[in-house]
C-alpha cells in the first residue's frame, strides 16, 4: 500500500484537460508529456490525488473485507492500494484477473452515479481538490466529465446547481497553480463517430459505443424524461459541453483556455503551449 504523499510543492504548473468523449483529450496529453518531460500525466483509471474514475473509494474495514472475500488476489489487489486518511483507494480497473464478476464487484464502490448520497459526494470531492497540492502535473478528464456527469444524468441537478457547486470547487482551488485547456468540439456527431469506429475490434465490432449508449439510456435522467438512443445521446453531449464553457467562462475566468478539438497542433508546436501558459497567454 502507498500512503498519501502531503508533501510541499513550490513552483506548482499544473493542468486539467478538459472536453467531450473523443475530444483529443489522450493525444493532447500524450503529446504534451512527450514535449515537456517534467510533467506527468494522470489517466482515468490511475491513481489521482483529485479524481476518482474507474476506483473504489471504501472504508478500512471494507477494503478488508475485500481482501478477505479475494485472497487468491491479495498481493495484487494491494499494489493498486492507495490509503487517503480514513479510506482506501483501489485501483481496480488495473487489477488483471479471471475471477468472474470481480470488477462488476469493485464498481460498487466508486462514488460515481449516483451511487452515494449527494452531500457525501460533494464533501469527497471538495475535501480532494482541497489536500491535492501538487506540481507539474496533468489531469485527463479530472474536472469536469465525471462530476458532472453524475449531476445531470443521476442526481436532477440543475444547471444553475453546479454552477454554485463548482464555485465551491474553485474557492478550494483558488491557492493552487492550474490551468484549464478545454478541447471544444465544433461537430459532436463527427466526433463520435470518429471515436465509434476507433474503439472497435479488429472484425469492425463497437466496443465503446453500445456501453456508452447503455449508461447514458439507463440513467435516471433518460428515465425521467423519456428518451433514449443516439439522437437522445448527442443532445445531452452538447449540452453538457456547453455547461462546461459555461462553467469554464463564469467561474473558472483566469483559468482555462478553449482550443479547437483536433485542431490544437499550432499550441503544441515549438513547446509553445506550456510556455504560453507560464507566461499567462
Amino acid at each position: 500500500m502507498q500512503p498519501e504523499n502531503g508533501k510541499e510543492c513550490s513552483e506548482k504548473v499544473n493542468y486539467f484537460i478538459e472536453g467531450l468523449q473523443g475530444s483529443g483529450k489522450s493525444t493532447l496529453t500524450t503529446n504534451m508529456v512527450k514535449k515537456h518531460t517534467e510533467l506527468t500525466a494522470v489517466r482515468e483509471g490511475d491513481y489521482s490525488p483529485v479524481e476518482l474514475a474507474w476506483c473504489s473509494y471504501v472504508s478500512h474495514d471494507k477494503y478488508n473485507e475485500i481482501l478477505d472475500k479475494y485472497s487468491g488476489i491479495r498481493t495484487s489487489i494491494e499494489e493498486k492500494s492507495h490509503i487517503e486518511n480514513d479510506h482506501v483507494i483501489i485501483c481496480y480497473t488495473q487489477i488483471i484477473t479471471n475471477i468472474e464478476g470481480f470488477h462488476k464487484d469493485l464498481e460498487q464502490y466508486e462514488i460515481y452515479n449516483g451511487q452515494i448520497q449527494f452531500d457525501e459526494f460533494k464533501k469527497i470531492v471538495l475535501n480532494r481538490f482541497e489536500r491535492w497540492n501538487g506540481k507539474d502535473m496533468i489531469f485527463e478528464c479530472s474536472l469536469f466529465q465525471n462530476i458532472v456527469e453524475d449531476m445531470l444524468l443521476f442526481r436532477d441537478v440543475s444547471d444553475d446547481e453546479i454552477i454554485r457547486f463548482y464555485e465551491e470547487i474553485e474557492n478550494v482551488l483558488r491557492d493552487k497553480e492550474y490551468q484549464i485547456l478545454y478541447l471544444e468540439t465544433e461537430n459532436v456527431s463527427e466526433n463520435i463517430d470518429i471515436i465509434r469506429k476507433e474503439r472497435s475490434d479488429e472484425h469492425g465490432n463497437e466496443m465503446w459505443f453500445p456501453l456508452m449508449l447503455g449508461y447514458f439510456n439507463e440513467s435516471p435522467y433518460a428515465k425521467n424524461k423519456g428518451v433514449s438512443g443516439e439522437e437522445a445521446l448527442l443532445k445531452h453531449f452538447l449540452h453538457r459541453q456547453e455547461l462546461e464553457l459555461r462553467i469554464c467562462k463564469e467561474v473558472f475566468t483566469d483559468r482555462y483556455k478553449v482550443l479547437k478539438s483536433k485542431k490544437y497542433e499550432f499550441y503544441l508546436s515549438n513547446q509553445q503551449l506550456h510556455k504560453n501558459v507560464l507566461n499567462g497567454w
